[in-house]
């Protein structure tokens, strides 16, 4: 039977982590500033009504497009996403599927203010402790990729070293599954990684199922102004962006593009 890309990416985490383990053990990430700064909240940045909500993400490739945007300076780019207008970053840190690393993270914390999820497959409370000490604000936490108890369980940790979570979910059945009170926004995965098609729908089916404490957030697929309107109109406080920005030359401009795009639009809806 083959493996799906998600099974052979996770097979692969498990191993990495217990190489990091190894070569950063838990004294050292302790040994970190950002261990004890107080995190920026993304919740807050996505219901603030001066941002339009946008997670402006830094990805190099995927394993479902290969090659995205290779060449690019973080620290440029981190902070050309913020003057953009974004609400907040998403720095992809898996470096054999994403080309990313943890160094990109801490480099976009050390240029900008603003919350920084740290996007990749956490499987453990060891990557938890390292997405801390590198200054993220916010983990991922994929429903697809653990037990419903062992995602609580992560959820649980992570709130106690001060990050928020996000969690993402694919179906009702996800959703229902895996939220706790621990989780702090939940993203709507509108691309579906069996076959990698994407509709719009499955954030609109999902949005009014989500509990009213969290934070709501659409992801993939997401291509102009008329999509965020549509997506806000219904129940939406903010959408993670990133192969739409990266597969351009200059992905800041792409992103300050759909923004003012999307402030004309509210304009003209009043």
């Amino acid at each position: 039977m083959h493996m799906t890309i998600l099974e052979t990416i996770l097979a692969h985490k498990k191993q990495e982590v217990a190489e990091r383990k190894e070569l950063y053990p838990l004294p050292l990430l302790e040994k970190s500033i950002y261990m004890t700064t107080p995190v920026v909240s993304l919740k807050r940045y996505l219901r603030r009504d001066d941002k339009v909500g946008v997670i402006a993400e830094i990805k190099r490739r995927s394993p479902s497009k290969g090659e995205i945007n290779a060449h690019i300076s973080v620290e440029r780019l981190s902070i050309g996403y913020m003057q953009a207008g974004a609400s907040a970053l998403s720095v992809l840190t898996d470096h054999k599927f994403f080309g990313g690393s943890s160094e990109d993270l801490k480099i976009a914390r050390r240029f900008n203010f603003c919350p920084i999820l740290r996007k990749d497959f956490i499987l453990d409370e060891y990557q938890i402790l390292e997405a801390r000490s590198i200054g993220a604000d916010v983990i991922l936490l994929i429903a697809r990729a653990l037990p419903p108890d062992e995602l609580k369980r992560l959820a649980a940790f992570a709130r106690s070293l001060g990050l928020e979570v996000l969690l993402e979910v694919h179906d009702k059945q996800e959703l229902e599954t895996y939220w706790s009170p621990d989780i702090d926004i939940v993203g709507v995965n509108n691309r579906d990684l069996r076959d990698f098609s994407v509709s719009l729908e499955r954030s609109l089916s999902l949005v009014d199922q989500i509990p009213a404490e969290s934070v709501k957030i659409s992801e993939s697929g997401l291509h102009s102004a008329q999509d965020l309107w549509m997506l806000k109109k219904a129940g939406f406080d903010g959408f993670l962006i990133g192969e739409m920005f990266m597969k351009r030359s200059q992905p800041e401009e792409s992103c300050a593009r759909l923004i003012r795009e999307y402030q004309e639009l509210a304009k003209q809806q009043g």
